[in-house]
């Protein structure tokens, strides 16, 4: 009886270590610098219509002015595995001249994307096109904010089930239940920055710290 006993424990042993091996892997990347050296290849200009030049150095994006816009996109969203919900974005923009958005994001959401727009229709509009088929300045997410030229704004959203938020300098923007919404983009060039990308309108601007993390 005693040795069946010890012949048990040890092909539970066995066992318990066969689990852990095939169960217990890595553990899911839950952070993504996306103007990392390891990001870099998979930056590209939109596209857009005349558009201004698209330069990334020393992991800072800039957008010349474009007639009217310029625009650049991150290709390696999926392929680099990284979410479609439950996650934040965080970056710094800044326009250095002109009076129209700049720092402009497009990003997924579930099956979706939208855009954060930051200092649009003419240098202060603030919020998510589109959704309901409404754009920034006519749904329940625009806001106003002063944008000084030639500083750093800090932009972080958080992107969840059925709600999305974004802050800008801290301050909170957007912050709208999305369950039962049809969310999209505006129909025009922006749609070149999909699945991830920034613009601009008429201005020229900076982008640096691009964070994607887990939430």
């Amino acid at each position: 009886m005693h040795s069946f006993i010890k012949f048990l424990g040890g092909r539970a042993a066995w066992l318990c270590l066969f689990f852990v091996l095939t169960h217990c892997g890595p553990a899911p990347r839950s952070e993504w610098k996306l103007l990392s050296d390891e990001f870099a290849p998979a930056w590209k200009a939109s596209g857009i219509p005349e558009e201004g030049k698209v330069l990334i150095h020393d992991g800072e994006i800039t957008l010349q002015p474009g007639q009217p816009m310029t625009g650049v996109r991150f290709d390696a969203w999926k392929s680099a595995g990284l979410p479609i919900t439950r996650y934040a974005i965080e970056y710094e923009a800044m326009r250095v001249e002109g009076n129209d958005f700049f720092g402009t994001v497009t990003f997924p959401v579930n099956d979706s994307h939208v855009s954060l727009i930051v200092g649009g229709w003419g240098g202060t509009l603030v919020g998510i096109s589109s959704i309901d088929d409404m754009d920034a300045g006519e749904n329940n997410t625009r806001g106003n904010a002063y944008f000084e030229n030639n500083r750093w704004h800090k932009v972080r959203i958080e992107v969840r089930d059925d709600d999305l938020q974004a802050w800008i300098n801290d301050k909170l923007f957007v912050n709208t239940s999305i369950k039962g919404r049809r969310l999209g983009l505006r129909t025009g060039d922006i749609e070149k920055c999909v699945p991830f990308g920034f613009a601009s309108y008429t201005t020229q601007s900076r982008i640096r710290g691009v964070l994607i993390r887990r939430l």
